[in-house]
């Protein structure tokens, strides 16, 4: 549903302009209803709602007692907030946010499939470098990519 890759640039406020045609498809899918929270690899996630609230669901329903659990927690359900854009389309993410993920001026806004990761440009452009550098034949091995193929 959601791909590609925009490079936008964050204002003094820490608001992102959401791409147009990437607000109308929000529009249309969730009411541009949005969370936004931390991932572990230290970016931002910003799910349509719908989307987020099964990911909780999930979250929840995990064992309370495993320390996995907490961390996940801690970070996905911790520092989610939920966010609509404003009427020049974008959206505010909040300073502990934008600490979590180290984002500065320049971010890539990055389509993912249900959702969007949002990372530091530079540290995006670096993570693009190691998926250049990524040995395929260990890809090929891995058990959970059985069957799959393009």
């Amino acid at each position: 549903m959601f791909r590609g890759t925009h490079y936008l640039n964050l204002d003094v406020k820490g608001r992102l302009a959401i791409p147009a045609g990437q607000r109308t498809l929000l529009a249309e899918y969730c009411e541009s209803r949005l969370i936004v929270t931390a991932d572990p690899q230290r970016c931002l996630i910003v799910y349509p709602e719908p989307h987020f609230v099964e990911v909780e669901r999930k979250l929840s329903a995990m064992p309370a007692f495993a320390e996995a659990t907490r961390v996940l927690q801690r970070i996905i359900i911790g520092y989610a907030t939920s966010v609509q854009p404003d009427s020049q389309g974008r959206i505010l993410l909040a300073p502990s946010q934008r600490d979590f993920a180290g984002l500065n001026k320049q971010v890539a806004l990055v389509g993912v499939g249900n959702r969007y990761e949002l990372w530091d440009e530079a540290c995006w452009r670096e993570k693009l470098g190691e998926a250049e550098a990524f040995d395929l034949k260990s890809l090929a091995e891995d058990p959970a990519m059985a069957g799959f193929s393009l």
